[in-house]
């Protein structure tokens, strides 16, 4: 079998197309959001995974973290989404309540232009996060017509991921959760046939 290098998540630091790319953008949220599930997250945690993904000016209160847990809890019903429609609605529900006019931005000429959803550029971090996930995950289910991601089928792992490529449904946030389930099953056969 032929070993394949992962794709790392991250894109390098100064690749800027890379780095707000549809898909790029579509990870983050998922990172994000896996980031925020637990109460304990931390400003320090969070912040990594924007520095990660390339962001610079961070410097995240307590409040801003519980603010943005809120927004990740509210595009985890995005990921949680069985069918296409269900995510549609689940996503067209965000965009209206929660998001502005698309503009474009170039935040004063420090960037290349691109799509913006949030109502400003200084907008507070946690309507950043809905509206920037929001735009990502709406372009991947109209590109692809599927849901864009999902959240991973192991019983011990909440994780959110994002899909991608034409092959099987992905049932799993990882290897190592398909891993440790198809391990975990296998024991349960083994010990099934066993058993008298």
């Amino acid at each position: 079998m032929r070993y394949i290098r992962p794709v790392s998540s991250s894109p390098a630091p100064d690749d800027w197309s890379a780095r707000h790319s549809v898909l790029t953008t579509a990870r983050r949220a998922a990172d994000l959001i896996n980031a925020l599930a637990d109460d304990d997250s931390t400003p320090a945690g969070v912040t990594a995974v924007l520095r990660a993904y390339g962001e610079t000016d961070v410097g995240l209160s307590s409040r801003e973290v519980t603010e943005m847990r809120a927004a990740a809890a509210r595009l985890r019903e995005v990921f949680a989404a069985e069918d296409t429609g269900t995510a549609a609605t689940a996503l067209d529900r965000l965009l209206h309540a929660h998001t502005g006019r698309l503009r474009l931005s170039s935040h004063d000429g420090t960037t290349p232009w691109h799509p913006h959803l949030d109502r400003a550029d200084d907008a507070p971090w946690a309507e950043w996060l809905l509206a920037s996930s929001c735009l990502a995950l709406t372009i991947l289910l109209w590109d692809r017509q599927r849901p864009p991601g999902g959240t991973c089928a192991s019983p011990s792992c909440a994780n959110v991921y994002v899909t991608q490529g034409s092959g099987p449904p992905r049932r799993y946030c990882s290897r190592r959760c398909a891993t440790r389930e198809r391990v975990a099953a296998h024991r349960r056969a083994r010990a099934d046939r066993e058993d008298p």
